[in-house]
């Protein structure tokens, strides 16, 4: 009994990490129908600016707030005047030039910090279960999901933000920045992912550390729902409990695998995710 309680905080606080990651996807997803490659990338360059900052000032929180910062400006400038300017022609060049980003940024990091392994901090100890660093994983998640509630549902910009992604002609008819909506949405969603970079990075960080964290937030959105930012929530619980209990009690090995099932599983009933509903979309 204890193994199998060891294995569902285990698998909690992964699936924290993908939710995390699975909703900047999301976020990205309503607005644009884009699939954005480059969250890894926004993730990446924001944990190495926290592991250079900390240790400059001292303190880990003024290394988190500069990695959160540096991951909202980089998605907010990648937007405007990288990804806009190619995804209005098409979807799939903005497909490929997120990809394309991904690939600078590792490649960028390589050449500023190195390609070999750098220690990083958890942000509370990692000892115990559950551990300080779990509980502040999935606190860290749940205030993340009801702050994005409260500014989709009550606040005027998450209205204008919702317009923008689903009625854009008429958002802009009605006065609405539609660019600058999308731009707070990468915004958002490059926060998020940095984030997640922050709670998936420790305890070593090196250039291509979030490749398969990455795999791992995909699948957690598409099993959630692309189009629900709580079902994306729920995917990232889901994926990482499924890979936590088969690691656990079959073998590591299989821990991927598992993540593969449960897409075919999920898609197979559910096309769409478990809470996507197919919607009529005027573009």
């Amino acid at each position: 009994m204890d193994h199998f309680v060891d294995l569902t905080l285990s698998g909690l606080a992964s699936g924290a990490v993908y939710a995390a990651l699975a909703l900047s996807l999301v976020i990205i997803y309503q607005a644009t129908r884009l699939v954005n490659f480059a969250q890894p990338a926004m993730a990446l360059v924001a944990v190495y600016t926290a592991a250079t900052v900390a240790p400059l000032t001292g303190s880990y929180w003024i290394g988190f707030a500069a990695a959160l910062t540096v991951g909202a400006a980089a998605g907010a400038l990648a937007e405007r005047f990288i990804v806009r300017p190619i995804a209005r022609v098409s979807q799939l060049n903005g497909i490929i030039v997120t990809l394309g980003l991904l690939l600078v940024a590792q490649g960028g990091v390589g050449m500023v910090w190195g390609n070999e392994q750098h220690g990083f901090p958890y942000a509370f100890d990692f000892v115990g279960r559950p551990s300080p660093a779990d509980v502040f994983a999935l606190a860290s998640v749940a205030v993340v999901a009801v702050l994005l509630f409260c500014l989709y549902r009550f606040t005027p910009l998450g209205l204008r933000m919702r317009a923008a992604a689903f009625r854009p002609e008429a958002a802009r008819l009605s006065g609405v920045r539609v660019g600058l909506m999308l731009t707070a949405g990468w915004a958002i969603s490059a926060l998020i992912a940095a984030l997640a970079g922050m709670l998936a990075g420790p305890p070593f960080i090196s250039p291509n550390v979030f490749d398969i964290v990455f795999v791992y937030g995909i699948t957690a959105a598409v099993v959630g729902g692309l189009d629900n930012p709580f079902g994306a929530i729920i995917g990232g619980l889901l994926v990482g409990l499924g890979m936590s209990y088969v690691s656990g009690y079959a073998g590591p090995e299989l821990a991927t695998l598992t993540a593969l099932a449960l897409v075919v599983l999920v898609l197979s009933v559910r096309p769409d995710g478990i809470l996507s509903r197919p919607t009529a979309r005027k573009v």
